[in-house]
């Protein structure tokens, strides 16, 4: 599972900066502020959890356990959900498209948990 999530820290990187950049320059002045800051923040989480999937597929070369595989699944889950419900409803306006993100969340701290515990079975 290294490549994949490999592939999907880059892919999340990459679209997580171009998405910052957009909301900074295409957004500003068609959003509200409120809206703004929201899709920000799927920004924001986005790339902190392609570095953490960078950081598990790393950590897999050496260490290559369930629980990280588990850690980067949910990781990417994370960011479907929590991220992608974000933008959704910013640009579509759909507030019950909200309902999602705690789903995206929870993937994140499960994820955590995952790295936590694969980290607490390493030997050496």
């Amino acid at each position: 599972m290294i490549r994949p999530f490999l592939l999907l820290a880059a892919f999340f990187g990459l679209t997580g900066v171009a998405l910052g950049a957009f909301a900074a320059h295409g957004l500003k002045s068609r959003l509200g502020a409120d809206y703004l800051a929201v899709f920000q923040t799927g920004v924001h989480y986005q790339l902190i959890h392609a570095l953490a999937l960078f950081g598990v597929a790393l950590l897999a070369l050496h260490a290559p356990s369930r629980l990280l595989v588990a850690a980067g699944g949910l990781f990417a889950l994370g960011v479907l959900l929590f991220s992608g419900s974000l933008y959704l409803l910013t640009l579509t306006g759909i507030g019950k498209l909200g309902i999602i993100t705690p789903i995206g969340g929870t993937a994140f701290l499960a994820g955590w948990i995952c790295l936590m515990l694969a980290a607490w079975n390493l030997r050496g």
